[in-house]
């Protein structure tokens, strides 16, 4: 991959691809043997009947050979061919060891029969880095962030409503309980999440209770990595899933802690003790 500095010790890789796989454990399995441990991998990837999501990190040829393997496997006939794949470099390792999940999902909505499989007979929702930047600041959107409420706290868009949700799964409660205010209003919705995924799941939903759904395609990391500028529209950090806490909008690790995000919020503790168990010597 070209845009895999072989000088940074550490790089991050975060991927996700929406595709029916009929044999989720046979594409676990083949996982874990291309990421085993003496590659310098670690991270966590989810497979499931609804496709497969992954956030990693490792030495730069690794994760290249990796990436690569993953599109040219035969086992995976080809459903993975062209993955996005979004990088950053890394001061602190973000992850120790390398696991490979099965689930139902591959991000849990909680609503039974929603899928983030492509859909044709929707209107395709995914809006580019430099198209949000202007559809955000027109009067007759309303910008929603799709993540929990402390991620939102650490940083998000100008402007934007934080559902004041705990877990993705508390989310189409809050939706359901404004979409006719936002009908009424005539509001456009446009919405975001850190990598794009929990937008996937969600779109299509949105499109079934009658709203008039936009999402960022790529998430904030794609918005961060097309605009050198993004900190115009973006205020504070982003919070990320793993020992680095958080980055700035030019994809950069910040000097913010767990304790930082979590400490004096009761109904987080238990984030705070993972995330003490994840990195127990700290940055």
């Amino acid at each position: 991959m070209s845009d895999l500095d072989p000088t940074q010790a550490h790089i991050h890789s975060s991927f996700y691809r929406f595709v029916a796989l009929a044999e989720p454990e046979s594409v676990a399995a083949r996982l874990r043997e291309l990421s085993q441990p003496t590659t310098g991998i670690g991270g966590n990837i989810l497979v499931a009947p609804e496709g497969i999501s992954a956030a990693i990190a490792g030495p730069a040829g690794a994760l290249a050979a990796f990436e690569q393997a993953l599109q040219d496997d035969p086992l995976f006939g080809g459903a993975f061919v062209g993955m996005v794949f979004k990088h950053s470099a890394c001061t602190t390792k973000p992850f120790t060891l390398i696991k490979v999940h099965t689930k139902p999902e591959i991000v849990a909505f909680g609503v039974p029969g929603v899928s983030g499989l492509p859909d044709a007979s929707k209107p395709d929702t995914h809006v580019s880095p430099a198209r949000w930047r202007e559809l955000i600041k027109e009067p007759d959107v309303l910008v929603l962030d799709n993540r929990n409420s402390f991620e939102f706290k650490l940083g998000h868009f100008e402007g934007a409503v934080d559902p004041k949700v705990a877990h993705f799964r508390d989310f189409p409660a809050y939706v359901a309980e404004h979409a006719d205010e936002w009908k009424a209003k005539g509001q456009r919705i446009a919405m975001y999440c850190t990598g794009g995924i929990r937008c996937e799941k969600t779109s299509a939903w949105m499109q079934d209770q009658g709203l008039d759904v936009y999402q960022l395609d790529g998430g904030i990391v794609s918005y961060f990595e097309a605009l050198p500028d993004a900190a115009a529209d973006w205020k504070g950090e982003c919070f990320v899933f793993d020992k680095r806490i958080a980055i700035d909008t030019h994809l950069q690790e910040t000097t913010t802690t767990a304790e930082d995000v979590y400490a004096g919020e009761p109904d987080e503790a238990w984030r705070l003790a993972r995330a003490r168990r994840l990195d127990p010597s700290g940055k």
